[in-house]
């Protein structure tokens, strides 16, 4: 099931970034909970591949990733026979697909929470960060997927273990039905992947609700609720600790995107 919590202090949000887990056969605190930020506490966990194509997204998705690669390939070269390359240079660049973007910083989460286009709407809505557990979805993978971790002796993979596991975007659907969802740590394919500590869940075609999925199969997904009214707070906390649109999108565009935001008048 899904926990919710609601944080309207900054003490609550420091509980939130300090809950990791004491693992004793490491003697440390360590665990593989991903974050997500939303803008908007009303929006859905939904891939941008579904906002984009809605119920054609299963007839489109391999025509767009052919179009994607055919143009892209002279700036990446590497994503070329391979799909789930091109998936994600081509998220990080906006391009639509089935991944749905994660960190495993709550700091980067919180900054995708405090963060809106047109800055007016800070005051407006809630915003909300998600939480799940890496070892409490791969725990539930299909055998073949399990024994690729076993070999590697991971639970984390990486676009080479996917690929051994499955090479198509067909097989995986076949797969996963819409009972399992996998977690990807892409490779340092950009300095903006690299910023954003990011990670991706590889969402299957067949599910169709990512919330009730993990809903009905995990017990440790929490969704924060965070107050409209503390959400400039934490944006300026955010600041003082350096996560900035100038860290999250290196070179200019991120850049200029800090600088218009420190800028920014309030009404």
């Amino acid at each position: 099931m899904i926990s919710q919590t609601r944080i309207e202090t900054m003490d609550q949000l420091m509980q939130l970034m300090a809950e990791q887990q004491y693992r004793p056969e490491l003697k440390r605190y360590r665990d593989l909970q991903i974050y997500r930020g939303e803008c908007n506490a009303g929006f859905t966990l939904s891939t941008s591949l579904q906002r984009n194509c809605k119920g054609l997204s299963r007839k489109l998705e391999q025509p767009m990733l052919h179009n994607f690669t055919k143009y892209a390939v002279l700036e990446e070269p590497m994503i070329e026979g391979n799909v789930w390359k091109q998936m994600i240079v081509g998220q990080h660049h906006g391009f639509p697909t089935r991944l749905l973007d994660w960190s495993f910083s709550p700091l980067m989460a919180l900054h995708f929470a405090a963060t809106e286009s047109d800055l007016d709407q800070m005051a407006a809505h809630d915003a909300v960060v998600w939480r799940i557990d890496i070892d409490e979805l791969h725990d539930r993978l299909p055998s073949k997927y399990q024994k690729v971790m076993e070999k590697y002796a991971t639970t984390v993979f990486s676009v080479d273990m996917l690929r051994e596991a499955c090479d198509s975007l067909e097989q995986y659907d076949a797969d996963m039905g819409e009972d399992h969802l996998l977690i990807i740590e892409p490779p340092s394919l950009d300095r903006r992947i690299i910023s954003q500590y990011s990670f991706f869940s590889v969402v299957p075609m067949g599910m169709k609700d990512i919330e009730k999925f993990l809903d009905v199969n995990t017990n440790k997904t929490a969704r924060f609720v965070i107050a409209k009214e503390l959400r400039w707070q934490i944006r300026d906390f955010l600041d003082h600790q350096n996560i900035t649109e100038r860290m999250v999108y290196p070179g200019l565009d991120g850049l200029s995107k800090w600088l218009g935001r420190h800028y920014y008048v309030q009404e």
